[in-house]
């Protein structure tokens, strides 16, 4: 399958949503996910400002879903997938800053591959999953780690993860990947701290799609970001960070 990268951006007044070629975008109109066509305009990337890829109604994020940080932290592979909500308001576009919340707190990074679900998907068999996913794209699951069990009565995962700005997505989302043959690097200003193969995971992009379909609807426009694995690390007010994924692009946030 041809790899087809998806960008959305902002031209002038209007957001437009186009298939990246090269340093050209082709332009399309009506519904990304629903049998878009081609304006048959083109405008140059340079001309226009990328915005996040799509516009979620919901995302979860996966906790615990990679073998390697699982054995780091000393945890067992999981029976199912872990999950949590990541709020639409967490939405960043790629080169937006991510900007430290008003709560004290040690602000985290968190390297990842986004699975975008393109048709309505409920209780999907394993076989048909990639039939339901529209594409993939680069996340950084940013985190206040400190918040999590600052109250011994209640994790506060939503809270840790939900602060604005604290969900980056992009560049594009790449359609005709091999999720198994990717590889997510993370560098923090210049110097790598995560390079670790999505092969590693212990549910594959089919078997999420499909255990979660199994728990609730998935809609047009969902992502699911996969978890990530060993390297995470905390940011400094000032920091430049980049998520990389061969095919997809590299996704790059100022965090201030």
């Amino acid at each position: 399958m041809k790899i087809q990268r998806w960008v959305r951006f902002q031209h002038m007044d209007a957001v437009c949503f186009g298939t990246l070629e090269g340093d050209k975008i082709r332009v399309y109109q009506g519904d990304m996910f629903d049998a878009p066509e081609p304006t048959g305009t083109s405008m140059q990337l340079a001309d226009v400002k990328l915005l996040a890829p799509l516009v979620p109604g919901k995302m979860l994020a996966m906790w615990n879903n990679f073998h390697a940080l699982g054995k780091k932290l000393g945890l067992a592979p999981p029976a199912e997938p872990l999950y949590l909500v990541k709020t639409p308001n967490t939405l960043l576009a790629p080169g937006g800053t991510i900007r430290q919340p008003l709560c004290e707190g040690k602000v985290v990074f968190e390297g990842e591959l986004a699975i975008v679900i393109g048709r309505r998907c409920f209780n999907v068999s394993e076989e048909a999953a990639s039939d339901y996913v529209f594409g993939l794209t680069c996340a950084n699951d940013v985190t206040v780690a400190d918040i999590i069990a600052r109250d011994p009565t209640f994790a506060q995962w939503c809270r840790a993860k939900g602060f604005d700005t604290f969900c980056p997505l992009g560049p594009v989302i790449a359609q005709g990947l091999d999720p198994a043959m990717l590889v997510v690097r993370t560098t923090l200003n210049g110097e790598v701290r995560q390079d670790y193969p999505v092969n590693d995971m212990v549910f594959s992009v089919a078997q999420l799609v499909s255990k979660i379909s199994k728990d609730m609807t998935l809609n047009p426009g969902d992502v699911l970001l996969c978890g990530t694995s060993v390297g995470v690390g905390s940011m400094r007010p000032g920091s430049t960070i980049e998520i990389e994924i061969d095919g997809i692009g590299k996704l790059k946030n100022r965090f201030e």
